[in-house]
């Protein structure tokens, strides 16, 4: 049999931090929640929390906490159903669902999808962000149940829908296309001018570059993890970078951003990929980020 209070605790910490903080939310007191994740780690022969601030889960801690998000779907619905089940200490508690995404969709079109979701239903969200290329990895980790990802083929135990494409335009201020560009966009001159890059996992300037001239060119980035300041940084003309379309069609038409080469958009296929066992009691979350993305990517 699972003891379930010992994989309660182990969740309720990596949640909350702390093993402090989970006795709260659990109503005991901070011994008894480390009794129980000790004993459970003694059984198992395995870490499942890495004891810090925060505290973090290993890997097969993960796989608990996961576990606990699919227990907590399935108690949400029988409690709907059959109320009186419900003892008062566990009044008000709701199940947090771990999702990752990637910063552009979160920063263009995803908010939208999660925010009808978390409205109707009885579930809070713990959004994690990555590159959109390693963002399936959170899912083959068993980090998250969910997952907008590049990755067209499903993951072990996932399900995958196609979204449609994120078009980005590589774009910069007038000043800097005078200053680094005159007469014109090429090889040489990119090896020169400053461009923007989110973080070191962040390859689309490459691939715009290697799709327009062919091949990848070496040139100076400035480093900006925010897709907002993206845009800020290029019309300050700090540099050039990959603008997704919602956020620089306005700038666009307006004159306040151009594109380096005129017309050569980059479209980046996204999917949502969703673990089985929670496919069906997601079903609201997967029609929803469908019905927002297919009002913002490309089809």
């Amino acid at each position: 049999m699972l003891d379930y209070a010992a994989l309660r605790a182990v969740a309720m910490v990596v949640q909350t931090g702390s093993f402090e903080r989970a006795a709260q939310a659990l109503h005991v007191t901070p011994s008894a929640i480390s009794q129980r994740v000790k004993q459970l780690e003694e059984r198992l022969g395995a870490v499942l929390i890495l004891r810090g601030s925060p505290c973090t889960a290993t890997e097969k801690g993960e796989w608990v906490c996961r576990h606990m998000e699919h227990v907590g779907m399935l108690e949400t619905e029988l409690f709907g159903q059959l109320p009186a089940l419900l003892s008062p200490d566990q009044q008000g508690q709701q199940v947090t669902l771990h999702i990752a995404t990637n910063a552009d969709s979160l920063g263009t079109w995803f908010l939208n999808a999660i925010s009808g979701f978390a409205t109707e239903l009885n579930y809070l969200l713990n959004i994690a962000v990555d590159d959109q290329d390693h963002t399936a990895d959170w899912l083959q980790r068993g980090r998250v149940l969910a997952a907008v990802t590049s990755l067209d083929k499903p993951v072990q135990g996932c399900r995958v829908t196609p979204l449609g494409s994120l078009r980005y335009h590589a774009t910069a201020s007038p000043q800097f296309m005078t200053r680094y560009f005159t007469g014109g966009v090429t090889e040489a001159r990119l090896a020169q001018a400053p461009a923007l890059t989110f973080n070191q996992k962040d390859r689309l300037q490459h691939q715009w570059v290697s799709k327009v001239f062919g091949a990848p060119v070496v040139h100076p980035t400035h480093w900006l993890p925010s897709t907002q300041s993206f845009v800020d940084a290029a019309l300050l003309g700090m540099g050039w970078g990959m603008n997704p379309h919602a956020l620089a069609a306005p700038h666009l038409a307006s004159g306040r951003l151009v594109e380096l080469v005129a017309d050569t958009p980059l479209d980046i296929p996204l999917y949502w990929q969703v673990n089985r066992l929670a496919a069906d009691k997601l079903k609201p979350l997967t029609q929803a980020v469908v019905d927002a993305a297919r009002g913002v990517l490309v089809q």
